[in-house]
Protein backbone atom coordinates (compact mmCIF):
# COMPACT_ATOMS: atom_id res chain seq x y z
CA UNK A 1 0.00 0.00 0.00
CA UNK A 2 1.26 3.14 -0.98
CA UNK A 3 0.79 6.57 1.06
CA UNK A 4 0.56 9.62 -1.35
CA UNK A 5 2.57 12.26 0.64
CA UNK A 6 1.43 15.21 -1.41
CA UNK A 7 -2.14 14.73 0.47
CA UNK A 8 -0.47 15.11 3.75
CA UNK A 9 1.51 18.41 2.57
CA UNK A 10 -1.75 19.83 1.38
CA UNK A 11 -3.95 19.25 4.46
CA UNK A 12 -0.92 20.83 6.43
CA UNK A 13 -1.24 24.00 4.31
CA UNK A 14 -4.88 24.14 3.39
CA UNK A 15 -5.40 27.38 3.68
CA UNK A 16 -9.12 27.13 3.71
CA UNK A 17 -9.66 25.89 7.34
CA UNK A 18 -10.18 29.15 9.53
CA UNK A 19 -7.64 28.89 12.25
CA UNK A 20 -8.08 29.76 15.96
CA UNK A 21 -8.65 33.65 15.36
CA UNK A 22 -8.38 35.69 18.79
CA UNK A 23 -10.77 38.80 18.72
CA UNK A 24 -8.97 42.12 19.62
CA UNK A 25 -9.37 43.02 22.29
CA UNK A 26 -11.31 46.74 22.65
CA UNK A 27 -10.15 49.61 21.73
CA UNK A 28 -11.19 51.44 24.77
CA UNK A 29 -8.48 50.51 26.88
CA UNK A 30 -5.55 52.71 27.59
CA UNK A 31 -2.25 52.33 28.52
CA UNK A 32 -0.51 54.22 31.13
CA UNK A 33 2.28 55.11 32.27
CA UNK A 34 3.38 55.09 36.37
CA UNK A 35 6.76 57.28 37.87
CA UNK A 36 8.27 55.63 40.79
CA UNK A 37 8.91 58.05 43.87
CA UNK A 38 12.68 57.37 43.00
CA UNK A 39 12.19 58.57 39.57
CA UNK A 40 10.24 61.84 40.58
CA UNK A 41 13.22 62.58 42.96
CA UNK A 42 15.18 62.23 39.88
CA UNK A 43 13.20 64.73 38.03
CA UNK A 44 12.98 67.22 40.46
CA UNK A 45 16.83 66.88 41.25
CA UNK A 46 17.40 67.28 37.21
CA UNK A 47 15.19 70.61 37.11
CA UNK A 48 16.97 71.44 39.83
CA UNK A 49 20.58 71.00 38.42
CA UNK A 50 19.05 73.06 35.19
CA UNK A 51 17.87 75.67 37.05
CA UNK A 52 21.13 76.82 38.52
CA UNK A 53 23.37 78.36 36.87
CA UNK A 54 26.89 77.02 35.36
CA UNK A 55 29.29 80.00 37.43
CA UNK A 56 28.73 80.95 40.80
CA UNK A 57 29.16 84.80 40.38
CA UNK A 58 28.78 84.64 44.40
CA UNK A 59 32.46 83.39 44.68
CA UNK A 60 33.94 84.22 41.64
CA UNK A 61 33.03 87.88 41.43
CA UNK A 62 34.87 89.09 44.31
CA UNK A 63 38.41 86.94 42.88
CA UNK A 64 37.80 88.68 39.40
CA UNK A 65 37.78 91.64 40.58
CA UNK A 66 40.88 91.16 42.81
CA UNK A 67 43.16 89.73 39.31
CA UNK A 68 41.21 93.09 37.86
CA UNK A 69 42.77 95.35 39.91
CA UNK A 70 46.03 93.42 40.99
CA UNK A 71 45.54 92.79 44.04
CA UNK A 72 44.94 88.64 44.04
CA UNK A 73 47.80 86.74 45.42
CA UNK A 74 48.24 83.12 45.49
CA UNK A 75 50.45 81.37 48.46
CA UNK A 76 53.13 79.33 46.71
CA UNK A 77 53.93 76.93 49.71
CA UNK A 78 49.85 76.61 49.88
CA UNK A 79 49.75 75.92 46.15
CA UNK A 80 52.17 73.58 46.00
CA UNK A 81 50.71 71.67 49.25
CA UNK A 82 47.28 71.45 47.14
CA UNK A 83 49.28 70.06 44.29
CA UNK A 84 51.05 67.18 45.36
CA UNK A 85 47.64 66.42 47.59
CA UNK A 86 46.16 65.94 44.31
CA UNK A 87 49.00 63.78 42.59
CA UNK A 88 49.37 61.89 46.08
CA UNK A 89 52.54 62.30 46.87
CA UNK A 90 51.95 63.33 50.41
Amino acid sequence: MRINPYIQVQQMYNTKKPGNVKKAESAARADGVMISNIGKEIQTAKQAVAATPDIRTDITEPIRAAVKNGTYEVSSEAFADKLLKAAGEI
